[in-house]
């Protein structure tokens, strides 16, 4: 089955003269560089985006990858701080993100321009979509008809076991409650709230550090949210960096997106 999905993938690769994947650091766009820079070296090259919303521990993967693997990578900013559309906040907020960033590459990279949209993906809310749909971009995971399952097993089979165990790894900017404007000293907190909580609950957890109108919300599967040292650690935490906690509790994919149209499940971050 796994040999099937991944001749498919090729199949998808092979379409296009030179292709130029954007790499998040996450495993779906991880997964597709490693294949295409696997089996088309010469027509493959690799863009990732730095940003106050990209953990600086992706980064740090695409690095290591692209160093051990031997990819062609550009690594630089995209420029949607600067557009005050995003940093606004609103519910369409990937849309700008998203168009920001392929704009960005466009204009640096020759080549057609891949995501790494998985089928899974299609059913979600997902603003950067549209800018993707705009601009031409493909996905190749889609058009192999590979889900995020496959994905996982892909790199299981090449051996990528770090990737394959991922956790998901939205940007930080999906931690900033719908309308709350993004700041990059939100986002830098969010990311250390993140790091210095998570070998308390394991890093398989899933663990949110939410900016809301309330304050901060940490959100962590069920069995942890009447951990003491977890609400220990988070208070300290958050007084140290002069923060209110306002409350630990369940976590809720996309719980700090509001308004988003009832015809579909989840935004474009969780």
């Amino acid at each position: 089955m796994i040999a099937t999905a991944i001749i498919r993938l090729r199949e998808a690769l092979s379409r296009h003269s030179s292709l130029v994947v954007a790499v998040s650091g996450g495993v779906d766009s991880m997964t597709l560089a490693f294949v295409a820079n696997r089996w088309l070296p010469s027509r493959t090259s690799m863009f990732h985006a730095t940003s106050p919303a990209v953990p600086p521990s992706a980064t740090s993967r695409v690095r290591r990858y692209a160093e051990l693997h031997g990819w062609n990578l550009l690594v630089a900013g995209t420029g949607e701080f600067s557009d005050a559309r995003y940093r606004a906040n609103p519910v369409d907020r990937c849309y700008f993100c998203k168009s920001n960033l392929y704009d960005r590459i466009r204009l640096m990279i020759q080549g057609t321009i891949a995501s790494g949209t998985n089928t899974d993906d299609l059913a979600d809310y997902r603003p950067g979509l549209t800018a993707a749909g705009e601009r031409a971009i493909v996905h190749p995971l889609v058009d192999a008809g590979i889900d995020k399952s496959t994905v996982r097993a892909i790199a299981r089979y090449y051996g990528l076991h770090d990737l394959a165990e991922l956790p998901a790894q939205p940007c930080l900017a999906s931690r900033v409650e719908t309308g709350i404007a993004i700041d990059a000293g939100d986002l830098a907190f969010v990311d250390r709230m993140e790091n210095s909580l998570a070998p308390i609950v394991g890093s398989q957890t899933p663990l949110r550090c939410r900016i809301t109108r309330r304050g901060i919300v940490i959100e962590v599967s069920a069995e942890h949210v009447d951990n003491s040292n977890l609400r220990e650690a988070a208070t300290r935490l958050c007084a140290e960096m002069k923060r209110s906690l306002a409350d630990i509790r369940a976590y809720e994919r996309g719980s700090a997106f509001v308004g988003k149209p009832s015809v579909v499940s989840a935004p474009d971050h969780a």
